[in-house]
C-alpha cells in the first residue's frame, strides 16, 4: 500500500494541485424547485428563455423531473471549486425561475406539498378536517406520514358511499360528483371534527363515469373560517391510482394558495 506520509501528502497538496491545473471542478450541487399546476411541457415553454440562457452559459444545467403527487421538479445542477461558488451560479437561475413561476413553486429540495401545507397550517394556528371520497383517505395518509402531524389534523372521513355523505356529513341527496356537494362535504367535515378548515374531495377514478361525468374529473370544496367557501372542478390525467394521486397534491394545493398571508 501507500505509505501514510505520501498518502498524506497527496491528499494535501498534489491530488487539489492537479484537480486546479485541470480545470475540473469539484464539486456538483443541486436545487431542485417544486411545482404544481402546469405540465412538463407547460413548464418548459413557460421558462423558455430562462432555459436558452443557461444553454448559452453551459453551467448550471436545468432538467424537468415529473414525479407523480410529488410533483413537477425543476432541478438545477452547478459544478463549481466549492459548494459556495456552486449556489453563487444557481441563485441568479432560481430567482429567475420563481419570478416567471410565481406561486406555482410550493417548496425546495425535499419539501413535499403536505410538509409545506402542515407548516403552513401550524404558523397560523389553523386545524384541518378532511372528508375524502375519491381519494379513499390518501390524503389523511400523506399528511399522517409527517411527524408531529396532529398539531395540525384532526381526522379524515372517507365518505365513500354517498349514503355516508348524506347521513354523516350532511350532504343533501343527490348526484355527489359536483362542487355543490364537495362544498357540503367540507363543511360537515368542519362540524363533525371540530376544525378550523375543512377540506373535501369527490370524483371519479374510473374505471367508468358516475353522475355524468367522465373519470379523471376532480371537484374540491374548502371552508376557511369566516370566509365563503370555494370550490373548483379539475380534470385529471391517468389510470386510477395516478388520478388519486393527483388528486392529493391538488386538493392540498388549492389548501396552500388559500391560507391567508402571514
Amino acid at each position: 500500500g501507500v505509505p501514510h506520509e505520501m498518502k498524506d501528502m497527496l491528499e494535501r497538496a498534489v491530488i487539489p494541485d492537479l484537480k486546479r491545473r485541470s480545470g475540473d471542478p469539484s464539486v456538483i450541487v443541486s436545487r431542485t424547485l417544486r411545482t404544481w399546476g402546469e405540465s412538463e411541457s407547460g413548464l418548459n415553454e413557460r421558462l423558455d428563455p430562462v432555459i436558452h440562457r443557461l444553454e448559452e452559459a453551459g453551467n448550471p444545467t436545468l432538467a424537468f423531473l415529473a414525479s407523480g403527487w410529488e410533483g413537477i421538479k425543476v432541478r438545477l445542477t452547478a459544478r463549481a471549486p466549492d459548494r459556495a461558488g456552486a449556489l453563487a451560479l444557481i441563485e441568479p437561475y432560481e430567482a429567475d425561475i420563481r419570478a416567471e413561476l410565481g406561486s406555482q413553486v410550493f417548496g425546495t429540495d425535499d419539501d413535499t406539498m403536505e410538509s409545506v401545507v402542515l407548516d403552513l397550517m401550524r404558523s397560523r394556528g389553523l386545524t384541518l378536517g378532511l372528508a375524502e371520497s375519491v381519494t379513499g383517505g390518501l390524503v389523511g395518509a400523506r399528511i399522517t406520514g409527517i411527524a408531529g402531524a396532529s398539531d395540525v389534523l384532526r381526522g379524515s372521513i372517507v365518505s365513500y358511499a354517498s349514503q355516508v355523505k348524506f347521513e354523516v356529513l350532511g350532504v343533501p341527496e343527490g348526484p355527489v360528483v359536483n362542487e355543490p356537494t364537495a362544498v357540503a362535504m367540507a363543511v360537515g367535515a368542519r362540524r363533525v371534527l371540530g376544525s378550523d378548515v375543512g377540506l373535501a374531495l369527490t370524483g371519479v377514478a374510473g374505471p367508468s363515469e358516475q353522475d355524468g361525468m367522465p373519470v379523471g374529473t376532480l371537484c374540491i370544496g374548502l371552508v376557511m373560517p369566516d370566509a365563503e367557501p370555494i370550490s373548483t372542478t379539475v380534470r385529471l390525467p391517468g389510470q386510477r391510482q395516478q388520478m388519486r394521486e393527483f388528486s392529493v397534491i391538488s386538493a392540498l394545493d388549492l389548501l396552500r394558495r388559500t391560507l391567508p398571508a402571514g
